[in-house]
């Protein structure tokens, strides 16, 4: 398993180590130890798994505290393009994204931390979609910031994607007094 630093800290790409041959493949998506020695010292309580057609987009979605989520985010059908975006106020980063190509071939996870906004649109048709998160979800502390911020100005690769009403009517990021 490699880990693999982006330019913002604590956001982290997991390339597995894939065991291929005639009758498939194998590897581990997630082992508590190997991630503790990388940063990743969280316990998972729960899991989440999404089908979307192609051109789907979900997010940017955050949980503000108490219920805040980090999330280890991974394809197991189909492609996404994934992004993060820093929302921690004291960090030098904030409101910086980075994003990553997660498909079922290349089997590289993300892991995202709490303080964090999240989305992805889907590059294939019927992607499945898969993530950990280390709390529950509370409909209460969820929040979302709009996912074609003028100030964010995050390239989603799409001009039109399909959203659900609540992301089309999320606040725009100048808005946002960050929690975090």
């Amino acid at each position: 398993m490699e880990i693999i630093k982006t330019k913002i800290k604590d956001l982290l790409i997991i390339k597995p180590a894939v065991f291929e041959d005639y009758r498939g493949y194998f590897f581990e998506s997630y082992n508590k130890e190997k991630f503790s020695q990388n940063g990743i010292d969280q316990n998972f309580v729960q899991d989440n798994e999404s089908k979307s057609t192609k051109n789907v987009l979900r997010g940017l979605h955050f949980q503000k505290p108490p219920f805040t989520q980090g999330k280890l985010v991974r394809v197991m059908k189909g492609a996404v393009l994934d992004v993060a975006v820093d929302l921690r106020k004291n960090s030098p980063t904030y409101g910086q994204w980075e994003s990553i190509v997660l498909t079922e071939s290349n089997k590289m996870m993300y892991w995202v931390p709490p303080g964090f906004a999240h989305g992805f649109v889907t590059l294939e048709y019927n992607t499945v979609f898969f993530y950990k998160c280390t709390n529950v979800y509370n409909k209460e502390s969820e929040g979302s910031i709009l996912w074609n911020d003028p100030d964010l100005n995050i390239n989603w690769q799409t001009e039109n994607p399909i959203l659900s009403e609540k992301d089309m009517q999320a606040p725009l990021f100048k808005n946002f007094v960050s929690p975090f």
